[in-house]
């Protein structure tokens, strides 16, 4: 019986692809990428929904944690590892989950994706309970490892959230909010590192984003509690602090000096000293 699953259905523009031109090639891969960008379109109402869940969580002392494995679980990982850079927040806030473990990260691990008990237990080893959300990243949307690990998510009182290409899988159908981007068959049949792959990372990265913006860790469009580390992060947060708090050059290299980099620190000292001054 054939696999009815569409992310391993076969795409009848590249029954010829070992023939194509490389150029026409690059289109036909670039034209299906617009397919997953229209197909994340098509769910921003759950993504909002998620958003909104989330915010509430980590906003009441919450963590947010990302399963997957293979493509889906890097992708997860990568997202959850740019947020204490980016917004500032303690890495246990925010926590990517691959099956396989750091290992998977840069190798295949054989079956790692095959044990759901090992999915429950990577949640019940980091103490998930009432409060926590689990993300579950899978784009077939059958992967044993993600599915043990949103069984144990709801026993455990967890938030569940589903990001998959099927939106009639076993993970879409186990979760509160699934959000399944319908992005059909790859280019190179059963790939879903290609569209499936692209559409779960627009997808997490736009929930993110969203959700630290409703927490209050960006100011207009400027991410105000980034972790300045670097050179190229030292200088925007001189910019930052000299456009929002409108101060010269060396004003604002005073006040980061004096909050040890914190933007939001320093914009919050320059907000007090002007109202003390408007009082006097």
């Amino acid at each position: 019986m054939a696999d009815r699953r569409p992310t391993e259905a076969a795409l009848d523009r590249s029954l010829a692809l070992d023939e194509m031109q490389t150029l026409d090639m690059l289109q036909l891969i670039h034209a299906e990428d617009g397919v997953a960008h229209a197909a994340v379109a098509a769910v921003l109402p759950r993504i909002a929904e998620a958003t909104e869940v989330l915010a509430t969580a980590l906003g009441g002392g919450g963590r947010w944690f990302n399963v997957g494995a293979g493509t889906s679980g890097r992708i997860g990982v990568l997202d959850a590892s740019e947020i204490p850079p980016t917004y500032g927040l303690a890495p246990r806030t925010v926590q990517g989950i691959v099956a396989g473990g750091d290992r998977a990260l840069k190798h295949a691990v054989e079956g790692a994706e095959d044990d759901p008990d090992a999915g429950a237990l990577e949640l019940e080893e980091r103490g998930v309970t009432l409060g926590d959300v689990v993300v579950g990243l899978s784009a077939s949307g059958t992967t044993p490892f993600v599915l043990g690990a949103i069984e144990a998510a709801g026993k455990l009182g967890a938030r569940t959230v589903a990001i998959t290409c099927d939106a009639d899988s076993p993970l879409a159908e186990s979760v509160e909010i699934a959000i399944t981007p319908q992005v059909g068959p790859e280019v190179v049949t059963g790939s879903t590192r290609m569209k499936g792959g692209l559409a779960q990372k627009m997808v997490v990265t736009a929930l993110s984003t969203a959700v630290m913006v409703r927490l209050g860790r960006v100011r207009g469009h400027h991410m105000t509690h980034v972790t300045p580390v670097s050179s190229k992060l030292r200088g925007r947060a001189v910019r930052m602090v000299m456009e929002i708090g409108e101060v010269d050059r060396d004003r604002a290299r005073d006040l980061l000096r004096t909050t040890e980099g914190s933007v939001e620190a320093a914009l919050q000292m320059l907000e007090t000293e002007r109202q003390v001054a408007s009082e006097s």
